[in-house]
């Protein structure tokens, strides 16, 4: 009882100081980048003029596609004139979102074919004097007064002074990289997130069989094949069973709609062959042969990744994880500590008795012990008046043997 009692009180102890390293610690809390205002005062030899602008309302920031900017959960507007001492000026406009995908989904809605690809932020395009990037969860279009060899550069230092996302918020959707690189034409991937903006592109399913109520999302691209240009078009669900079933939905639609020719709920011309990989719904589509769709299908294939080391945002699970760490830790010391008491503790008593034996321990006149000489004896007793004889024996020895009896100091 009394060890069972001392082993409570040690965990009790132990659990006690864990607890307290943790409650020790600051809580670390997420950093929010909304709070960050979006555009620094200065950068690579640029400097504001005058005072920055700011907005949450999508109409200011984009009047013609306020819903889609919305589609992509827009969270504010900045807008600013930068002068350099040579007299160039630069106009910015930046809108953050409330993650990555919503940024690099609104890259791809103004994204044009005929851009030429930078190196600048996550992605980056530019046509003239414009260029248009998006870093994190916020998408710039920068226009020059006058466009020099430095302009890369000076956006590229930009970028690095944005607001940046944490955790889970900086992730892009993981079913875009399942769409092919071969054959891809540039700049022609529309990221979507909503009906609004799938209503303003050439997609080969409608929003309605898509059905982004069920947290569908798209992306789309073209494809050159031998027998023309083709569309991809991915729709990612939640779950294999829901793509299953939306499939079905689809196929149906196209069935129905193929005979009449006017009253298609399949938008597009040309062939249309689709698949379901795991949750992910594939339709190729356009001026392309059975064989080139089929090609072109079969280079998406969707494979199941499972990462058991993925970081978390949760408070909780870290204090947890934290209360668990510090509990090992000090039981770990304890164990510690009490290997190095023992060893310590019989290593000083086998020194002591071999250099002083017989002086310090054990000895003699300290140590009392009770010896019982007993002898194996084998008596055969055949009446009752034998029996007690040899009790009167036996207890006869037993108050006869010697006992030793500790001596004072």
């Amino acid at each position: 009882m009394k060890l069972s009692r001392s082993v409570k009180l040690l965990v009790a102890a132990i659990l006690a100081l864990g607890a307290a390293m943790v409650i020790a610690q600051p809580t670390q809390q997420a950093p929010t980048s909304v709070s960050r205002p979006i555009l620094p005062q200065q950068f690579g030899g640029w400097q504001i003029r005058g005072s920055e602008g700011t907005s949450t309302n999508p109409g200011e920031a984009d009047p013609a596609n306020a819903a889609i900017l919305k589609e992509y959960r827009f969270s504010d507007f900045a807008s600013a004139a930068y002068t350099r001492e040579d007299g160039r000026t630069l106009k910015i406009h930046a809108a953050r979102f409330a993650d990555a995908s919503g940024a690099f989904g609104a890259y791809t809605f103004y994204l044009q074919p005929d851009m030429r690809s930078e190196d600048i932020g996550d992605q980056a395009a530019s046509a003239g004097q414009r260029v248009l990037f998006y870093r994190g969860s916020v998408l710039v279009d920068a226009v020059f007064s006058q466009e020099s060899a430095m302009s890369g550069a000076e956006l590229r230092e930009l970028a690095g002074d944005l607001p940046h996302p944490a955790g889970n918020e900086a992730n892009l959707p993981a079913f875009i990289e399942f769409m092919p690189r071969r054959d891809y034409v540039a700049n022609t991937q529309k990221y979507v997130m909503g009906p609004v903006a799938l209503a303003a592109l050439s997609a080969p399913v409608s929003a309605g069989l898509v059905d982004f109520n069920a947290s569908a999302e798209v992306s789309l691209g073209q494809y050159t094949t031998p027998s023309g240009q083709a569309t991809l078009m991915l729709i990612s669900y939640p779950t294999p069973q829901l793509a299953a079933d939306h499939l079905r939905r689809i196929d149906a639609a196209h069935n129905m709609a193929a005979p009449q020719s006017g009253i298609s709920r399949i938008e597009g011309a040309g062939s249309f062959f689709d698949k379901r990989t795991g949750p992910i719904v594939a339709v190729a589509s356009g001026p392309i042969s059975e064989g080139d769709a089929k090609s072109l299908l079969g280079r998406v294939n969707y494979e199941a990744t499972v990462t058991w080391n993925t970081p978390t945002d949760q408070h909780e699970v870290h204090d947890l994880y934290v209360l668990v760490l510090n509990v090992v830790i000090i039981c770990a010391i304890i164990g510690g500590l009490a290997i190095v008491a023992g060893v310590a503790f019989g290593g000083f008593r086998i020194l002591m008795k071999r250099w002083f034996p017989d002086k310090i321990f054990d000895r003699p006149e300290q140590m009392e012990f009770i010896s019982l000489r007993l002898t194996e004896t084998i008596v055969e007793v055949s009446s009752e008046d034998g029996k007690e004889k040899v009790q009167e024996v036996i207890e006869k020895r037993w108050l006869s043997l010697p006992r030793r009896r500790r001596e004072p100091r």
